[in-house]
């Protein structure tokens, strides 16, 4: 696999997702700590916590949305549809956070709750992370050095192992999901070959390699939202992939379409946006740009492979 991705990029982008997501929110910017909030439906997912972890996880607000970092213990938290409106289909989705934080609700539940009410079981995942500084200014002072380093680090693994390698932890937590859903299809009404994954940038390259690497997982179709865009090796029996990304993202844009061309080449179901304008970190959040409309198209998208219908 080849990719345009920096270790320090990647890193990066997750961060950015907090810091450039909307200048219509610059008034609410400022990363506030605040307490872990209950997670009562949230399930342990059995991975073993991350090695040599000492900070606890601690949460923040920015733009009005939480944040999560420090996770060492992975969780998955089901949305469930009516289910008058279920249709079988589920999906993984994985925040952004350049594996050092989780937009837990712009990129996670917020996602969550807009799949249940079109019938689809969504499924957050909380997947372990880098440690950072538990305080604060040590934490922030920490993103800024490795903003400032991001572009002389090394180029990523170019390999999907290499890759797998890179993210063991996260990547065991997004096979553990698959296995659960699997596991409990019936209690959740999921058709267990159903099941898919959306991620939003560092997620979104989890998401990338968990369809690639992630061995006995095998996402049934993939979301790729501000992730990874550059040409890859593809497998005869990708999923079908759907990508969604701003020309003006500073970090992943510029009109990058060598994914796209490579599962046409390998002739795989494949679908891009381009839009003109949204920043990184566009998620859930209403902007007066075509971004927003990522979600709808997504869903059309879904429809069109027959995954909002019932399956009979």
């Amino acid at each position: 696999m080849t990719s345009t991705f920096r270790i320090g990029r990647l890193a990066a982008i997750g961060i950015a997702t907090c810091a450039l997501a909307s200048p219509a929110l610059a008034q609410k910017d400022k990363m506030t700590p605040v307490p872990t909030p209950a997670q009562p439906n949230a399930i342990e997912l059995g991975t073993p916590p991350l090695p040599g972890a000492t900070a606890k996880e601690s949460w923040h607000s920015q733009y009005g949305s939480l944040f999560a970092r420090n996770v060492t213990v992975a969780t998955l938290t089901p949305y469930l549809p009516d289910p008058s409106i279920a249709s079988g289909t589920a999906v993984v989705v994985a925040p952004g956070g350049g594996f050092r934080t989780l937009s837990m609700e712009n990129e996670g539940s917020n996602v969550a709750k807009a799949l249940a009410a079109k019938g689809v079981a969504a499924f957050v995942l909380k997947y372990r992370l880098v440690q950072t500084p538990p305080d604060m200014p040590g934490f922030e002072k920490s993103m800024r050095e490795m903003f400032s380093s991001a572009g002389a680090r090394p180029p990523r693994p170019s390999t999907p192992d290499a890759m797998a390698a890179s993210i063991a932890p996260q990547l065991e937590d997004a096979r553990a999901a698959f296995a659960l859903i699997r596991k409990r299809a019936a209690e959740w009404h999921v058709d267990p070959n159903r099941i898919g994954m959306v991620g939003f940038s560092a997620g979104a390259m989890l998401t990338m390699t968990t369809a690639l690497a992630g061995q006995d997982a095998k996402p049934a179709f993939i979301g790729d939202i501000y992730g990874p865009m550059g040409a890859m090796t593809v497998p005869a029996d990708a999923p079908p992939l759907f990508a969604a990304v701003a020309i003006d993202d500073p970090l992943l844009g510029g009109g990058e379409t060598g994914i796209v061309k490579s599962w046409i080449a390998a002739k795989r179901p494949v679908e891009v946006h381009l839009f003109e304008q949204g920043g990184h970190g566009f998620g859930m959040y209403p902007k007066e740009t075509t971004s927003t409309g990522w979600f709808d198209e997504f869903v059309r998208w879904l429809d069109m492979h027959g995954m909002i219908k019932p399956a009979h």
